[in-house]
Parts: C-alpha cells; sequence; structure tokens
C-alpha cells in the first residue's frame, strides 16, 4: 500500500501551524517543524502519522542539516513567523531585522533547500501572510514590510516553478499566543471571540491542498465574521 503523501508544516508547535498540522493528519504523514521540542512532541502524541521536527528555521545550518534526508516532499506549509511592531519613527534595525530575517529569508531559505523533494512531488507551497501582506497601519510598519515582501517570494516562486502549486493565505487577526501579545501591546482587553479561529484558518489551507489537480488556489483571505 503506497504511503501519504509526506507535508512539512513550520511553526506546528501552536496556533495556526499546529491547527493545519491537525487538519493534514488523517491524509498525510507530517513532519512538525518548530523550535520547542516539548511542544511538537505532545502535539505529535495526538496526531498518528505525525513526527517533531524540531529545528531553528534561523539557524541555516541546521535547517540544512534537517532536510538533508527529505527527498520529495508534497506540501510544505509555512506557519513559523515573527511580529515584531513598532512606529517608523520607534522601531530600531533590530525590529526590522527580526521580521524580515524570520518572515521573509527563512521562509526563502527552507524552500530553497528543499525545491529537488518538492519538484519530484511536483508538490505544494503554502505561506501563511497576513492581512498586513495586503494593506498597512499606523505602527506595523516591520511586521507589514516583511509579508509584502513574502508575498512577493511566493509570486516569484510561482512564476519560477510551473511544477509546483503555491499558495498565499492572508488571515485576518487570529486567536493565538501572537495575537494575545500584540493585543497586551496595544494595551487593549483581549477578547478570543473577535478574532478568526486558527481551525477556520487550517480548513482554507485544507481547501487549497485539496484543490483538484488542475486547479491552483493562488490567493485566499480570511476574515472575522462582524459581531
Amino acid at each position: 500500500m503506497p504511503e501519504n503523501p509526506l507535508a512539512l508544516v513550520t511553526g506546528a508547535s501552536r496556533g495556526i501551524g499546529a491547527a493545519v498540522a491537525r487538519a493534514l493528519a488523517p491524509t498525510h504523514r507530517v513532519l512538525l517543524g518548530g523550535r520547542d521540542a516539548d511542544a511538537l512532541a505532545e502535539q505529535a502524541a495526538e496526531s498518528p502519522g505525525a513526527e517533531p521536527w524540531p529545528v531553528d528555521l534561523a539557524d541555516f545550518d541546521g535547517v540544512r542539516a534537517a532536510v538533508a534526508g527529505i527527498d520529495r516532499l508534497d506540501v510544505l506549509v509555512h506557519s513559523a513567523g515573527a511580529a515584531e511592531l513598532g512606529t517608523v519613527e520607534r522601531a530600531e534595525a533590530a525590529v526590522w531585522r527580526k521580521n524580515l530575517e524570520i518572515n521573509v529569508v527563512a521562509v526563502a531559505e527552507l524552500t530553497r533547500l528543499l525545491l529537488p523533494a518538492l519538484r519530484a512531488a511536483h508538490g505544494h507551497v503554502v505561506i501563511i501572510n497576513s492581512g498586513q501582506g495586503l494593506s498597512t497601519r499606523a505602527g506595523w510598519g516591520p511586521y507589514a514590510a516583511s509579508k509584502h515582501a513574502v508575498r512577493a517570494f511566493a509570486d516569484a516562486l510561482r512564476a519560477e516553478e510551473p511544477g509546483l502549486r503555491v499558495t498565499s493565505v492572508y488571515p485576518g487577526r487570529t486567536d493565538t499566543e501572537m495575537q494575545q501579545n500584540i493585543v497586551a501591546g496595544e494595551g487593549k482587553e483581549y477578547t478570543p471571540g473577535r478574532y478568526l479561529r486558527p481551525d477556520s484558518v487550517a480548513a482554507a489551507v485544507l481547501s487549497a491542498i485539496t484543490a483538484s489537480p488542475d486547479a491552483q488556489v493562488t490567493d485566499v483571505t480570511v476574515r472575522p465574521r462582524p459581531h
């Protein structure tokens, strides 16, 4: 009996990444990417066919070693990310660098290293972007700039690799730890019901991945319903 297709999901220890990994688990073997080995082990214990893939995406030597044994990859989901906010006046270079390093450079490098495996499977690359990849609000410049940049990366990859499917997903504000930290930084009260559930974003990702072979879902925007 043939094995299920292989998927690698970064940021799989929590939030949207964990939800995407759970959505894929019934039909895929899933590599759970992240830095928190204990959290990844807990996720793997809940999903048969999933296994931890602990790696720091900013450690490019470590990433290169981690991908060495992957010769065929059907799905790559980039969900790991950083959200460092600040105004143009106050955000120092380190803030811009962190956003760009994690949200763009790490995505590009992991994809580059896995291109032979993705080509072998005629695979699918999904990038979890953000509403800030389509527009920008005051105080979000460093983060939004990185998300605009990774949108350009996805478009370039799609143009250069016609044998792959490439999807950018633009969730609105989602009920995650990252969102809690952002709202705390804004000095506001956190109300989970105002935001998308991670499982709702994962459902949109799964819909793109399971589209019929003749179709390529290039861009998906998901927003919370107004209350």
